[in-house]
């Protein structure tokens, strides 16, 4: 940016700029504090919503995270890859494996708040799924905490009377998970489309997630399609966006 754009900048942004290119150049490595409010007063001589306001453009960005009582921290966590291609193979799935286990390598991962019922479809959901509206679906909604940090909701769908009373319609499906469960009721997947929308969370997504003020969550649709173009799941995820990095490769 040329001197008379950055002089046009509030000063709030400027501050935050140069907090932002000290982190990147490690000056302030994952875990340290950064200047508090009084400290950036004194420093820019500015006020201290000028200060605030600088330290909450980093905090919704997702590159620092405030402490209570404690002060504004360099985020020590790490993005997580998603490998949204690889994940789904079905060397994966198919052989018992988590489609996690592609993106989180040695990390620590929990699934917890797991819900599973059996509910009305909604209109969108019986659209893709090919059933009435109202009529039931089973209903599997979780969420995802890697390393202590809750990165991920996730709701899937699926025409309840393929699932009933098979590993599916319970919290723990087993090994290889529910496209593993789907091979085994003639139903596998082989073909997945995936849909990716961004916006502000609602309160409770924020909620769920801990989500400082401000950052956005990326929302991924995925349909999974039997051999016959059937749609077996619909799976909507919530993604806290400052968590994640999308990765797809694939051939020309």
């Amino acid at each position: 940016m040329s001197t008379e754009g950055a002089k046009r900048q509030p000063k709030y942004q400027r501050i935050a700029d140069e907090l932002r290119d000290a982190i990147q150049a490690g000056q302030y490595r994952p875990g340290d504090r950064l200047p508090g409010e009084n400290d950036l007063m004194a420093e820019h001589g500015v006020a201290r919503m000028t200060a605030r306001q600088a330290l909450g453009v980093l905090q919704s960005e997702g590159i620092v995270e405030s402490r209570k009582g404690a002060g504004v921290f360099v985020r020590s966590f790490r993005p997580l890859r998603r490998q949204g291609i690889q994940r789904l193979a079905r060397s994966q799935w198919g052989e018992g494996r988590s489609v996690w286990s592609v993106d989180t390598e040695d990390r620590t991962l929990v699934v917890d708040r797991v819900r599973v019922a059996e509910q009305g479809a909604p209109e969108h959901v019986a659209r893709v799924l090919g059933v009435e509206e109202g009529g039931p679906v089973c209903v599997r909604s979780r969420r995802f905490v890697l390393d202590g940090k809750p990165v991920l909701l996730a709701t899937s769908y699926l025409p309840a009377g393929l699932v009933a009373g098979s590993a599916i319609a319970q919290e723990d499906t087993g090994s290889g998970g529910t496209y593993a469960r789907l091979a085994e009721l003639g139903s596998e997947p082989v073909h997945f489309r995936e849909e990716i929308q961004s916006r502000m969370p609602t309160a409770a997504e924020a909620e769920q997630l801990k989500l400082p003020a401000g950052t956005p969550v990326m929302l991924v649709c995925r349909t999974a399609f039997t051999a016959e173009g059937r749609a077996v799941e619909v799976n909507e995820m919530i993604l806290d966006s400052a968590s994640y990095i999308l990765e797809y490769a694939f051939d020309a």
